[in-house]
């Protein structure tokens, strides 16, 4: 159970992110559809402005959207960008909610494991995610992949193939109900294409 609203968690994040649109007015998008090399000065010079301009929230919504058309740009990250706001926002105060919860209350054995698949899931979830467009990853990806506790890079493909689809990035479980719940939102005019890109 832990692990699947893990799942479900990072389908939840990656489906409203993809979406939200970007703040306007802060030239976002001309970081995203830039032509030159971004390795240059140039475009490292103009990532700091820009990004210096807005929220360290629609910061990640940013990452969210110019990984679309760069995926493997992911797995190049190191892994406190990847899972350090996972675990500033979430995985810490969860682990400090459990441990208070199991010092004051007689806490059941099987909660205790859902809250800690949670929080593990939870906290590793973009590094699962940037394992998927990663070719050379750790032997423990590996065995979770066979295991099906993470799910392949084939089936992660599927979302990128539309973006309108099978949003969860650790093993794909809950992505049915998710893929429900995004074309109900999208049927009442919500998360519409305009927000996959940053405006002007």
């Amino acid at each position: 159970m832990g692990w699947y609203l893990a799942d479900l968690a990072s389908g939840v994040v990656h489906m409203l992110f993809d979406y939200r649109p970007c703040p306007p007015d802060k030239g976002l998008n001309e970081l995203f559809f830039y032509t030159g090399s971004r390795e240059s000065e140039d475009y490292l010079a103009l990532v700091r402005d820009r990004m210096a301009s807005v929220s360290a929230f629609d910061r990640l919504v940013y990452d969210f959207k110019n990984h679309h058309p760069r995926p493997m740009a992911l797995g190049r990250r190191p892994v406190w960008r990847l899972i350090g706001s996972s675990v500033v926002l979430a995985a810490l105060p969860m682990s400090l909610l459990l441990n208070i919860a199991a010092w004051v209350l007689p806490v059941p054995g099987w909660l205790v494991a859902t809250a800690l698949a949670l929080i593990v899931g939870g906290a590793f979830a973009q590094y699962f995610h940037g394992s998927l467009h990663r070719d050379d990853n750790p032997a423990l990806i590996g065995w979770m992949r066979r295991l099906r506790l993470l799910m392949s890079p084939h089936a992660h493909q599927l979302h990128h193939d539309t973006l309108q689809r099978d949003f969860a990035t650790n093993c794909g479980w809950s992505n049915p109900l998710i893929n429900r719940v995004f074309n109900a939102l999208r049927a009442q005019g919500y998360l519409v294409d305009a927000g996959l890109v940053p405006g002007p």
